[in-house]
């Protein structure tokens, strides 16, 4: 079996792979993707890290490739939906740099309030700045965490371990287990309102795009610090510049931008902004940790068709994915589309299962959902190994059941989001061989193909609501490519479902929201 390791990557990885028997192995780092196009598909394993793009190009090149592992957690690298349908196995190796990156935020806010880059580069001048360079105690101050995930756990951790008052803000994550650990749970404006310093540890997503934009920091206290080791993008960059200059936000410590390299950067000219080229998991131990990890998994499937942290391949065999794939791409699907309708912390995901499955073993099934819903608020680290037992550490019960009757279908699938508002219900089904379908959420019956830019729509079902949507959508260029309309049981309400051509920004949704006849509308992606 031929590898390829197209990124710079610790050594000790290196080395298990050159000692082992059955394994050829190719270092190539710096192509380009003209040239990794051209000698991918000599190759079964691909190990990488961040730099090396997985395209969709480049996979319909990598005619002979099995697996790809990623030397870390982040895959937005990669075209995991591509490979899944290559039916090469996408594996990253969580848990080998979550303390590093904690770590490099703290360290970050650190230097930002003792303005140690701007002291070190004065006094190398030959300058003896003082009085200009004073810093401020962090001791008592309100450190605000927005993420409690692995990483954002951590880093409250060694916030309180620094005598630092900790908040904490995580929508999907329940107050109940936030406050277990210790730290006390808030929304996101009374985080803003109380917190000195505000640290981001969320995935990068179409919900946390722009999270912390000009109306987040102008809810913030005068004179907060803000601490991004996350993914760039999830501050508005142009935004945070307005607001340093302005004098609302007294500094910030980047580790992470929209675009990387940054460039000649604005943000890169102020002195109140101190910046690393993306360094939250390099240091020598995670680097050693997760090159060892990817080598290891490459091998492990390579080799033995072991299954280690993949993203996007059960723990089955061949024959037994065939029958349930179908199953675990809705429940995916499902999944991802109640972790962004959901409202309130999630305290208990109930998987019911309805009708015929025979003989069928379940659980990679109820894995794939549980994984879908974590993957849009747990940052970067959850996969089909992991996402129960990660379920279970932020406080989320797991709970199956079965039952036979179906009403008008073969099987169906409910899932059941419990969480500190009411009840979100959802159940799909599939059609023929393997046609997903959406069928209810809540009290609305209707049919969704879960895929592309869709819209959720609760109206008065009168003349012109859906008519007036369809109008103002039109005006903004937004092309409807196909609308679903389900009825509420004995209401005067129905619910739509849009799927767009091109997603619907923010302003569109509000436009929407303010016509007469609509209640609420909700965009997501699939």
């Amino acid at each position: 079996m031929k590898v390829l390791i197209s990124d710079n990557m610790g050594q000790a990885g290196i080395d298990i792979f050159e000692n082992q028997d059955g394994i050829e192995l190719d270092v190539k780092t710096g192509l380009s993707p003209e040239e990794l196009k051209q000698i991918i598909g000599q190759y079964d394993g691909l190990a990488i890290r961040s730099a090396t793009k997985v395209t969709k190009e480049i996979l319909g090149a990598a005619t002979n490739l099995k697996v790809i592992a990623r030397a870390g957690i982040g895959l937005d690298n990669v075209d995991i939906d591509e490979a899944t349908k290559k039916g090469v196995a996408v594996m990253n190796t969580p848990g080998g740099n979550t303390v590093t990156t904690a770590e490099h935020a703290i360290a970050m806010m650190m230097s930002l309030t003792r303005n140690i880059p701007r002291g070190t580069q004065t006094l190398k001048k030959g300058k003896w700045d003082k009085k200009l360079l004073q810093g401020r105690e962090i001791f008592n101050k309100t450190f605000g965490v927005i993420g409690f995930g692995n990483i954002g756990s951590i880093a409250a951790g060694l916030a309180k371990g620094l005598k630092m008052k900790v908040i904490v803000f995580d929508p999907y994550i329940s107050s109940e287990h936030i406050e277990k650990a210790g730290f006390e749970y808030v929304s996101l404006d009374q985080l803003y309102e109380r917190a000195d310093y505000i640290t981001i540890h969320v995935p990068k997503m179409e919900a946390t795009i722009d999270l912390l934009d000009a109306d987040a920091f102008a809810k913030m206290k005068d004179g907060v610090m803000v601490i991004n080791c996350a993914r760039g993008g999830i501050i508005n960059e142009a935004d945070l510049y307005d607001a340093i200059k302005s004098g609302k936000v007294a500094g910030a410590a980047l580790d992470v931008f929209a675009t990387e390299p940054p460039g000649e950067h604005p943000l890169l000219t102020l002195d109140q902004v101190i910046a690393t080229p993306h360094l939250g998991a390099s240091t020598k131990e995670a680097q050693t940790n997760v090159a060892i990890a990817a080598a290891n998994q490459i091998i492990a499937y390579l080799l033995h068709d072991t299954v280690i942290n993949a993203v996007n391949v059960p723990s089955v065999t061949g024959e037994v994915l065939k029958q349930l794939s179908p199953f675990i791409y809705l429940c995916e699907k499902m999944g991802v589309m109640q972790g962004q309708i959901s409202m309130g912390g999630v305290k208990e995901v109930a998987i019911e299962y309805i009708g015929n499955f025979p003989d069928l073993d379940l659980k990679p099934i109820t894995i794939s959902a549980v994984r879908g819903l974590l993957s849009q608020f747990v940052k970067d680290d959850v996969n089909t190994v992991n996402a129960i037992s990660l379920a279970n550490e932020i406080g989320i019960k797991i709970s199956e059941s079965t039952s036979k009757e179906a009403g008008n279908f073969l099987n169906l699938i409910r899932m059941t989001i419990f969480s500190d508002k009411k009840p979100q219900i959802l159940e799909g089904t599939i059609f023929g061989k393997d046609d997903a379908r959406i069928v209810r959420i809540n009290k609305f019956r209707l049919e969704v193909i879960p895929k592309g830019h869709l819209s959720l729509i609760h109206n008065i079902d009168k003349p012109g609501s859906i008519g007036s949507i369809g109008v103002t959508l039109g005006k903004h260029d937004i092309n409807i490519s196909r609308m679903m309309v389900g009825m509420e049981d004995d209401g005067d309400k129905n619910i739509i479902f849009l799927k767009t051509d091109s997603p619907v920004p923010s302003k569109v949704v509000k436009e929407i929201e303010d016509l007469d006849l609509v209640v609420n509308m909700t965009t997501f992606e699939l």
